[in-house]
């Protein structure tokens, strides 16, 4: 029986995501996304199961939220395939203007991040997209920039997931679509 083109479009995403034992620091396996920026072929295959994802589930989209920095490898791509805005979270004091900010905490401290307290007015409608979730924390703050704004969160896009972390369940009562689950 043929192989579904969704099937082979994982299979292609996943083959490039290359393990890392003991980085940032041991005990950590840490996957690489970077070969998919290096294949058209996978980053297409990202977008495309993004895009067939979004359509299927949220027919109505104003904007694509991006995480500092990965989310803004995938988010203006995907963006662009809907017809619809990025905007861009970043960390603390990367955006001129007035910012809107949230405090979260990390797997090793404390960060800030932020959004221009005019991307996004209240009632749109949104989708966040990053690399990867790990315990859910920079994403969760993203959720929260959003709530501040009064915009609504239709869910969360990521690569990779690492089941393990339960990234996930920090971030209920928002759903979140990975594409490869580790």
């Amino acid at each position: 029986m043929a192989e579904s083109k969704e099937e082979s479009k994982l299979d292609l995403i996943s083959r490039c995501i290359r393990p890392f034992p003991d980085f940032p620091s041991e005990g950590i396996l840490f996957r690489d996304i970077c070969p998919i920026m290096k294949s058209p072929a996978a980053l297409t295959a990202v977008i495309d199961l993004f895009e067939q994802h979004v359509l299927e589930c949220h027919p109505v989209v104003d904007l694509i939220v991006g995480i500092d920095a990965r989310g803004f490898l995938f988010g203006p791509l995907l963006a662009q395939r809907l017809g619809v805005g990025f905007v861009m979270v970043r960390k603390k004091g990367k955006l001129p203007g007035p910012t809107v900010s949230v405090a979260y905490t990390l797997e090793y401290g404390t960060a800030e991040a932020e959004v221009q307290e005019d991307s996004v007015s209240p009632g749109q409608k949104v989708i966040l997209i990053d690399d990867l979730l790990a315990t859910g924390g920079t994403l969760f703050a993203a959720c929260e920039l959003m709530k501040k704004l009064l915009a609504e969160v239709l869910g969360c896009l990521v690569v990779v997931s690492l089941k393990d972390l339960s990234g996930a369940d920090k971030l209920k009562p928002h759903t979140v679509f990975p594409l490869i689950q580790y």
